[in-house]
């Protein structure tokens, strides 16, 4: 459910400080007037907030206002722009596609995003874990520079994840 607004007769204070459709203020004035005003030009006088004194009021449509503000909530909801990418090695991969993984882990840290390491093990290859353990040992440490482990290794079933944010 959205939040509620007092528009028009509703607004109950006898002073409101007044700011036109484009953010622009046009002063303190009584309620009355402020009301004459959006009647003049046709639209609605909105409470943005009575937190303030004199209350804040905006001569604005109402429908235009509620418009705006659920764009408002829509546009913040994404979290500060920080994504957890995913890297997936395997416990048997040579030296130098090791090295392509952290090189692109490197890019996205640095991009600011956050980074789960996976090593999948498939088959038979899970009775060699400790294969798994080191290459991922072998990846923070070298990854170690720029990022610090927000969780530590541990096994999820044939999967081994860490999960890694960079260093502010």
């Amino acid at each position: 459910m959205g939040k509620y607004y007092r528009i028009n007769q509703n607004i109950r204070y006898p002073e409101v400080r007044v700011v036109d459709e484009e953010g622009k203020q046009l002063g303190i004035m009584p309620t009355k007037e402020a009301l004459e005003r959006a009647a003049v030009l046709g639209v609605d006088l909105v409470e943005i907030t009575d937190k303030a004194v004199p209350p804040i009021v905006k001569i604005i449509d109402f429908q235009k206002f509620k418009y705006q503000e659920e764009k408002k909530d829509h546009s913040g909801s994404s979290k500060g722009g920080q994504e957890t990418k995913e890297i997936r090695l395997r416990p048997f991969m040579a030296e130098n596609d090791m090295m392509v993984k952290v090189r692109q882990a490197e890019k996205f840290l640095k991009g600011g995003d956050r980074v789960k390491l996976v090593v999948k093990f498939q088959g038979r290859e899970i009775t060699k874990k400790d294969f798994g353990e080191k290459l991922m040992a072998r990846v923070l440490e070298s990854l170690a520079e720029v990022s610090s482990v927000a969780e530590a290794p541990k096994f999820l079933g044939k999967l081994l994840i860490a999960q890694i944010k960079p260093k502010k």
